[in-house]
Formats: C-alpha cells, sequence, structure tokens
C-alpha cells in the first residue's frame, strides 16, 4: 500500500522504516525537515517530503496519512491542515497518544470533509520495529479492514496484535487504560523488588531473580523481561535518578475512574507515587515529621 507517515520521533520513525521493509510505499515527513531526510538515508525505499503540501502531489489517492505525533496541540496542528490539504476519500490516521474525546471530535470534522479518521493507541516502545506493534483501533469497520495490510505489517504477526476495538475514540480509549494498567504493574514490579533488596537477612541477587521470575512464574511478563535485563547490568541502577515521569494517559486514567465512579485504587497510587518522585524536597513530609514531633516528641531529621 501507499501511505505517509507525518512525525519522525521513535515511535513514527520505527513504524516507517517497518513498514517499507514490508513493502509499502512510504513518503515521510516531520517539521524538523532534515530528520526527514537523516531517515530517508537509512532506509532508501523511503520517500522523504519537504513541505507537507507534498503529500498531495506525492500519494495517489484515495490518499493515507498516519500522524505519529505528542497528544494536544501538536496533533491539532497538524490534522488541521492535512484535513485541509487532503481530499474526500482520503484517510488520517492518528497513532498518538490522544486524548479519545479529541479523538471523537476530530472524526467528526475530518468526516465532514468527506475523508475517513482512524485513532490507533499504539504499544511496543522502541521495540517494535523488530517485534512489531499492538495497535488498538477506532473507527469504521470499512475503513480499518481496507487498510489491514497496514495493520498486519505493523504487527507482530498479521492475526495478532491488532484489533478493531470500536467506533472513533475507541482507539485512544483502549490505549489509555492500558497505559494505567501500565503504570500499576511497572509500580507492584518497583516496590517487590525495593522489599527484596532491603532485607537484611538474605543478599539477593535481583538480577537472578528476575531472570528465574521470568520462566513458568504467574508474574512473568514483558516488564520483567526488562527489570532481568536492567538488574543483570545495572543491579545498583547506578547513574539513574528517581524521577518518574508520566505521559498523560495514567492521568486520563484515573480521572475517567472518577468520572465512571469505578474505584481503580492501584493506578491511582500508582500515579501519585510518580507524583511523588519530583518532590526532592517535599513540604508535606515536612509538615508530617512535624506533626509527630509535636504530639509525639519523636525526633526529627534536620537538614
Amino acid at each position: 500500500m501507499e501511505l505517509g507517515v507525518i512525525g519522525l520521533g521513535k515511535m513514527g520513525s520505527a513504524m516507517a522504516l517497518r513498514l517499507a521493509r514490508g513493502g509499502h510505499q512510504v513518503i515521510v515527513y516531520n517539521r524538523t525537515v532534515q530528520r526527514t531526510f537523516d531517515l530517508a538515508k537509512e532506509e532508501p525505499r523511503l520517500i522523504p517530503l519537504e513541505t507537507l503540501q507534498e503529500i498531495r502531489t506525492k500519494l495517489r489517492p484515495p490518499r493515507i496519512a498516519w500522524t505519529m505525533l505528542p497528544a494536544g496541540g501538536a496533533t491539532e496542528d497538524m490534522i488541521v491542515p492535512l484535513s485541509d490539504i487532503l481530499s474526500a476519500g482520503d484517510t488520517i490516521i492518528d497513532g498518538g497518544n490522544a486524548h479519545f474525546r479529541d479523538s471523537m471530535r476530530r472524526a467528526r470534522t475530518v468526516e465532514e470533509k468527506g475523508m475517513h479518521f482512524l485513532d490507533v493507541g499504539v504499544s511496543g516502545g522502541v521495540w517494535g520495529l523488530t517485534g512489531g506493534y499492538c495497535m488498538m483501533i477506532g473507527g469504521r469497520e470499512e475503513t480499518v479492514r481496507r487498510l489491514r495490510g497496514i495493520f498486519e505489517t505493523l504487527a507482530p504477526a498479521p492475526d495478532q496484535g491488532w484489533c478493531h476495538v470500536g467506533p472513533a475514540g475507541a482507539g485512544h480509549f483502549v490505549k489509555m487504560i492500558h497505559n494505567g494498567i501500565e503504570y500499576g504493574l511497572m509500580q507492584a514490579y518497583a516496590e517487590g523488588f525495593e522489599i527484596l533488596k532491603a532485607s537484611k537477612d538474605f543478599q539477593l541477587d535481583l538480577g537472578a531473580v528476575a531472570g528465574l521470575w521470568r520462566h513458568g512464574s504467574v508474574i512473568r511478563s514483558w516488564l520483567l523481561d526488562l527489570i532481568s535485563f536492567t538488574l543483570s547490568e545495572n543491579p545498583e541502577l547506578v547513574g539513574i535518578k528517581g524521577w518518574v515521569a508520566d505521559s498523560g494517559e495514567g492521568r486520563w486514567t484515573v480521572l475517567e475512574a472518577i468520572n465512571e465512579e469505578v474505584p481503580a485504587p492501584a493506578i491511582t497510587l500508582s500515579l501519585l507515587t510518580r507524583l511523588a518522585s519530583r518532590q526532592e524536597d517535599s513540604y508535606s513530609a515536612k509538615l508530617l515529621a512535624a506533626m509527630r514531633s509535636r504530639f509525639g516528641g519523636h525526633d526529627v531529621m534536620k537538614e
């Protein structure tokens, strides 16, 4: 198939490479144009664009444009002009981590112009180039069916790792919950290994324990694989600061749980723990220490 990939960050670049190596004709565009040409040098089968407008002439209709951009303004600022450049019958795919309600709104706007819109939640990270991506697809079924060749190439196998999960917005909604679950899993692993490390009775080889659990245990997973690789190479995590970012989808998951009155304590606490990791000098912790000193006469550690 022919398609354009717009946004050549880590995910967008790798997906463009996997598609080109899978036999598709792929044109690429990035706002930092040099990145476009650097990637085309890495893979000669990619066709670089200097301007977004070229997508209209470089692709035969009905055209397919897949954006891989950060949620919010970056995606909005691309889809609006893109929908003006493309024509009726063309398809815009948003593969970034957009909020599902934004995707529902964008689908209506794009379809009013006679075009098609799919929102695709993509998981797989930097490993997707070789291992394939998991894709959660929202939009009209006939559009998904027509473009299935793209999803089959990007997925780990043609019949695995991609699914049409519902109408517009559903793809990003399912990906949002996926990331919320990821927060909870990561937090559970992190806490468990910290308890192992803190043991005063045993001097455990945490890399060996992680490697052990990878095979046959009920908590084996790809995340555990990554933990095993990390601890085998750097068991003391030297050079890594305990400052944990969040992409936004964990927050959205918690807010949606509140909106739907669904208790989600594990995901919520994992998000709050990430926020706490960024406080080098916590005012609330200081106040807790001061209160314990006041009511119980407990010692206060001085700075």
